[in-house]
């Protein structure tokens, strides 16, 4: 896979699972749960779940590419904060959305 590419892969694939817990309610969008309505902690918790996820993805495509590079706390913390900022659109549909009907 081309760098570019596979940067762009990643960058799409947060921005899926950024989006993921707030346009369902299942969990990690495969499992049902018992009640209708998802709360906000348990998808706040989702969301994290899925950071890890698509960081543990991304570090296998950048070993796949060649070496890895050791990453200091400020890497994880802009990391996280792109992170919150891709599921914006996703929590606006949930949360701020003018429901009509």
């Amino acid at each position: 896979m081309d760098v570019s590419l596979s940067a762009w892969f990643v960058i799409l694939l947060a921005a899926v699972a950024a989006n993921l817990p707030f346009v369902n309610e299942r969990v990690l969008g495969a499992l049902p749960l018992r009640r209708p309505v998802k709360s906000l902690w348990l998808r706040l918790l989702e969301l994290i779940v899925l950071y890890f996820i698509v960081g543990g993805i991304a570090y296998l495509i950048e070993s796949r590419i060649g070496n890895t590079f050791a990453q200091r706390w400020e890497f994880y913390a802009i990391t996280a904060c792109l992170f919150l900022v891709l599921a914006f659109p996703g929590f606006v549909f949930r949360y701020l959305r003018k429901h009509h009907g």
